[in-house]
């Protein structure tokens, strides 16, 4: 027998021998195919072998690819029964794993909870309550007239823009914010008054971590005979306070908004980062909370209440974005994900 058929057969020999006692010690799937790839794979021993028939004379090239041919075949049928022998180790495990008692009674439906913002603002709406506060809603599809004129929001104010604003029909528009209900609320209720107003608005905005095109507001107001800033501050701090149960950290700065006059930006240290800075406070360390101030002689005077007797205060704060803090959420798009898991949380 010609040396090189000679040793090919022995290569085959200890290949099947080698094979076949790592098939039986594989203990994992992956060591199963590590031995099947180095065996039978395209560049593995079986195919390195068979590349060097070519130079055996035609008998020998006959009698040992017929050999080889035996070989593959012995090993692919070990190599099945070994994996079947993982795959059925496994299902029985899976069974185990999921085995359930079907004489047990039922669980029944997982109870729901309310949206965070749900919860949020029938607590802040009980604070105001309590406080003699009246609770107001109105349409979320709005007048030109309510949304702008009679906030004393001029014509040619960048908020009436596009960018800002989504415009409908025949003047229509979805609210940018809850204020329009403060209108109503003074063209129905006369002084002295107190209410608040949460709703859902709509702003035309790219959606990032912490804006959206789709959020919610609440606004509050109050008009008597004499009222100033330090009332405000009061119903302000007393709002903040409660809804974290401590002494929040803020800030009042000056600020502009055609309906009040002087009116100022509260600021509320981010809770999510503590100060240090993060995208929900774009690395300020503060979050805008709520523009608030004494409400401006011309929407006391657009609603028919006369600004010589009466005067009074309005605030706005965002819903959303004071659950973010609260609850310590660092990406807005959370809060109308529909996420289950999300919601389960709360």
């Amino acid at each position: 027998m010609p040396e090189s058929a000679l040793s090919l057969e022995t290569a085959l020999s200890e290949l099947e021998a080698r094979a076949r006692e790592r098939i039986a010690a594989a203990a994992e799937p992956e060591e199963l195919e590590a031995v099947r790839v180095e065996a039978l794979g395209r560049k593995g021993t079986l195919a390195q072998i068979s590349r060097q028939l070519a130079g055996l004379p035609a008998a020998e090239r006959a009698r040992i690819g017929r050999l080889l041919n035996s070989v593959k075949q012995e090993l692919e049928q070990r190599l099945a029964a070994r994996q079947a022998e993982f795959e059925q180790r496994a299902l029985e495990a899976r069974l185990e794993a999921e085995w359930l008692d079907l004489t047990r009674p039922a669980p029944g439906p997982r109870r729901g909870s309310l949206h965070p913002i749900t919860q949020l603002q029938r607590e802040i709406e009980d604070l105001f309550v309590s406080l003699g506060f009246t609770v107001l809603d109105g349409p979320e599809v709005e007048t030109e007239y309510h949304n702008f004129d009679a906030l004393n929001i001029p014509p040619d104010h960048p908020a009436r823009d596009v960018q800002d604003t989504f415009w409908l029909e025949d003047g229509h528009l979805l609210r940018t914010h809850t204020s329009p209900v403060q209108v109503r609320g003074m063209e129905r209720l006369r002084p002295p008054l107190r209410m608040i107003a949460p709703g859902r608005v709509f702003r035309n905005e790219e959606v990032d971590a912490s804006h959206e095109h789709t959020f919610y507001q609440l606004e509050g107001m109050m008009i008597d005979r004499e009222v100033s800033i330090a009332h405000l501050v009061y119903f302000m701090k007393t709002l903040l306070n409660h809804v974290f149960r401590r002494e929040a950290s803020v800030r009042l700065r000056p600020g502009y908004f055609p309906f009040v006059e002087p009116g100022f930006e509260l600021d509320l240290e981010c809770l999510v980062c503590g100060g240090r800075g993060c995208p929900v406070c774009k690395q300020s360390g503060w979050v805008e909370m709520l523009g608030c101030g004494l409400v401006h002689p011309n929407v006391l005077r657009t609603s028919g209440i006369d600004p010589r007797q009466w005067m009074g205060f309005a605030f706005g704060l965002g819903l959303t974005r004071l659950a973010m803090m609260r609850y310590g959420l660092d990406d807005i798009r959370l809060m109308q994900s529909g996420d289950l898991r999300f919601l389960r949380q709360f």
